[in-house]
């Protein structure tokens, strides 16, 4: 991929983890961790700036230095996993779907708890 295309899509992930930031339930961590992957492979120096971020900065580092995440990341992580299988349930959500959606969010949620806080 091209320089130019790393960093399109590292702002695009910038934009989806600062949208994180105000609405509940679009996590800001991933985008954030992608966006400074993308950046480290487009530009080194927005990557840097990411990196010294107020707000962004420390989620970077705590997760490159110990694979860490807060434990009230975590919880609210696994909330809204919760809340979701919850309201796919309450609006009769085809029992497939819920299987499916129980089994991602049980894997995913025993990933994010067994990460160190």
């Amino acid at each position: 991929m091209s320089n130019m295309l790393y960093l399109v899509l590292g702002w695009l992930a910038v934009a989806l983890g600062a949208l994180g930031v105000l609405l509940p339930i679009l996590p800001t961590t991933p985008f954030i961790l992608l966006a400074a992957f993308l950046f480290g492979k487009g530009s080194p120096k927005i990557r840097h700036w990411l990196l010294e971020h107020k707000i962004f900065g420390p989620m970077i580092q705590r997760w490159e230095e110990k694979g860490a995440i807060s434990p009230k990341i975590k919880l609210f992580a696994c909330s809204i996993m919760a809340l979701s299988f919850l309201a796919s349930w309450w609006f009769g959500v085809k029992p497939m779907v819920l299987i499916i959606q129980a089994t991602i969010f049980s894997i995913t949620a025993i990933y994010i708890l067994s990460r160190p806080s």
